[in-house]
């Protein structure tokens, strides 16, 4: 993955991300941008809980990647003044590791389980009781001779976090006494949250600027962010180093990001399906093998912003671009075929002319290889 799809990409997190994240994330309800009914009834949740002086219901959140999952168990924690302890599906890999981990947890602790629908059935079976009883059951012994030991655990909160809300097991699901989606963002919420992370790391910006940031977002915090961060570094290069209206669209074009927030990836996956398949439809394994690409990036990365924005459609019998799609692509100088019509697809997709003089936006530089 290159460095722009890598930073358009809201489930790719590094170790950089993840530090300055840290720094970003809002620490309580209050500072928290977006979701509002999200955030009010988990506060009347929170509120009651600590009214009882008890472990709040477990919680269950789910949506696309990057809308903050994790801030919110990390707020759920301070908000109960409790302790907080992070794993994830994966790296839970025997029933015993959980027993570890539930055992260790003191009272109202929060335990956060990120990626909760990739557990394995055998360590999802030990958060049953765990979850309903507060109660672990053990087996002692092997054979005829093997006996359950039921042990006490204290009350704690449980809270599950995925991009996948299908594939957690009914039986788990119904254990989750509070279920919250959280749905991308509107702009106006990213242009905020852009003016609070400026703040936070000292960058001089425009209000103009933030929301030209935030419509690029992709509805998504993590990505706002990150771009924050590196208009933040190309005003530093090559201006005095506050972000205003005129560096975003210098940044922007530095990294071919257009005002929908598409990168050139997306924009070949729309123009190869024009070109070389007449718009379609067309199976995905077909668009990924023109554009040498693994199906994976296309379906997990590239098409489901595509497709919430309507410039791409899924039907049974394959891919289609829409009306919609094609008139992005024209306003961006893109030769759009008559619908249809087909033809050798040319290697996408600066948006801007590479000084050529060809005014072709860089569409015609060289065929794309098949492999």
């Amino acid at each position: 993955m290159d460095e722009v799809a890598q930073i358009l990409a809201a489930d790719v997190l590094d170790e950089a991300d993840q530090a300055v994240e840290t720094t970003l994330r809002p620490r309580s309800l209050g500072e928290y941008v977006g979701q509002p009914e999200v955030k009010t009834n988990l506060g009347v949740l929170l509120a009651a809980a600590n009214q009882r002086g008890e472990a709040a219901d477990h919680v269950l959140l789910y949506g696309p990647p990057g809308l903050g999952k994790t801030t919110l168990a990390t707020i759920i924690a301070r908000e109960l003044d409790a302790n907080i302890r992070y794993t994830s599906g994966p790296a839970v890999e025997r029933a015993g590791d959980l027993a570890a981990i539930l055992t260790s947890l003191d009272e109202r602790d929060v335990l956060f389980i990120d990626e909760i629908h990739r557990l394995n059935h055998a360590v999802e079976e030990i958060l049953y009781p765990a979850m309903e009883d507060f109660a672990l059951d053990v087996m002692i012994g092997k054979g005829p001779s093997a006996r359950s030991l039921r042990l006490t655990l204290t009350p704690f909160t449980i809270v599950g976090a995925t991009t996948r809300a299908g594939r957690l097991s009914g039986p788990l699901r119904d254990r989750f006494g509070a279920t919250y989606r959280l749905d991308f963002y509107a702009e106006e919420e990213l242009a905020e949250i852009v003016r609070r992370s400026a703040g936070i790391l000292e960058i001089p910006i425009g209000p103009e600027a933030a929301r030209e940031i935030a419509r690029r977002g992709r509805g998504t915090p993590r990505i706002v962010n990150r771009l924050l961060k590196r208009v933040r570094d190309h005003a530093q290069v090559h201006g005095n180093g506050a972000v205003d209206l005129a560096a975003v669209h210098e940044a922007m074009r530095a990294l071919d990001v257009d005002e929908e927030g598409l990168d050139s990836s997306d924009r070949r996956v729309l123009v190869a399906i024009l070109t070389k398949f007449g718009g379609g439809p067309v199976g995905v394994n077909a668009v990924a093998a023109v554009l040498a690409e693994e199906v994976e990036t296309i379906e997990d990365v590239i098409e489901p912003f595509l497709l919430r924005l309507g410039f791409l459609d899924r039907t049974p019998q394959g891919r289609i671009v829409t009306d919609a799609g094609r008139d992005h692509l024209r306003r961006q100088g893109i030769d759009v075929p008559p619908a249809g019509s087909r033809r050798g697809i040319a290697d996408v997709v600066p948006l801007w002319d590479d000084g050529d003089g060809a005014g072709d936006g860089g569409l015609a530089d060289e065929p794309i290889t098949t492999g």
